[in-house]
């Protein structure tokens, strides 16, 4: 059975995986409908092991970043609650339970403020679970002032940098934008979200459609994840199969 991973995800996706054929969640209670591609770790996975970056990497120091300088496979995956300890660590609410793209990211992108963002990256000294966080440190940072100063940011990581799903296990971030049809060739929409209801995974598709003023508008349709209704994801040709009716 097909199984979501990361995330949405967040993508902003961030991802890690619930499986469809369980019915039940892999990750924290209900959450409205996430844009950054996060994702729920199956139980199975074995634990993700952080890379460790060079000696002289680690002594590089926070970067300041321009919209130019920022990479476009970044993808939300958490965001700075708190300085963590007296020597500038990080703690971190990642967007998936287990924040298994943070701990394989080498390096970490912070996005702090809406108008006019101050960007920065870092390389990630070290990273682990702690409770429901993931308390890190990031190269150039010393002490918990410094540390202070990044509360609140939002924490990017390369899609790239995410650990390989396993067979039928797919990120948020990469099922955004697929087209979904039913078996019979029906095309219902586009994936333009997916919600996790705390049971299961939902699909939720937008397709053009025409209101009661008789102007276009946009329709939604929501389609659990799950195998008895998923039956085929082929991301190569960016294309969902679903046993799902127009008309549901």
């Amino acid at each position: 059975m097909p199984v979501i991973r990361d995330a949405k995800a967040d993508a902003r996706a961030t991802g890690e995986a619930t499986p469809q054929d369980s019915g039940k969640a892999g990750g924290r209670p209900a959450r409205s409908a996430p844009t950054f591609g996060a994702f729920v770790p199956s139980a199975r996975k074995a634990p993700v092991r952080e890379s460790a970056p060079s000696a002289e990497a680690a002594a590089e120091g926070l970067r300041a970043e321009t919209p130019a300088s920022w990479p476009a496979d970044l993808v939300e995956v958490g965001a700075v609650i708190e300085a963590y300890g007296l020597k500038g660590g990080l703690k971190i609410a990642p967007h998936a339970q287990g924040g298994k793209a943070l701990l394989a990211a080498k390096r970490w992108w912070l996005l702090k403020g809406r108008e006019q963002p101050e960007r920065h990256s870092a390389v990630r000294v070290s990273a682990k679970v702690h409770g429901d966080s993931v308390v890190g440190q990031l190269g150039g940072i010393a002490d918990r002032d410094t540390a202070l100063l990044l509360r609140g940011a939002r924490v990017y990581v390369s899609r790239a940098d995410f650990p390989a799903p396993e067979a039928d296990e797919y990120y948020w971030v990469d099922l955004i934008g697929l087209d979904v049809a039913n078996e019979a060739g029906v095309e219902l929409g586009k994936v333009a979200d997916l919600i996790d209801n705390g049971a299961q995974s939902v699909l939720r598709i937008e397709f053009p459609e025409t209101g009661k003023d008789g102007k276009p508008t946009t329709g939604e349709r929501l389609i659990p994840f799950v195998g008895v209704f998923v039956k085929t994801v082929d991301l190569a040709a960016k294309r969902i199969v679903v046993d799902w009716e127009a008309d549901y």
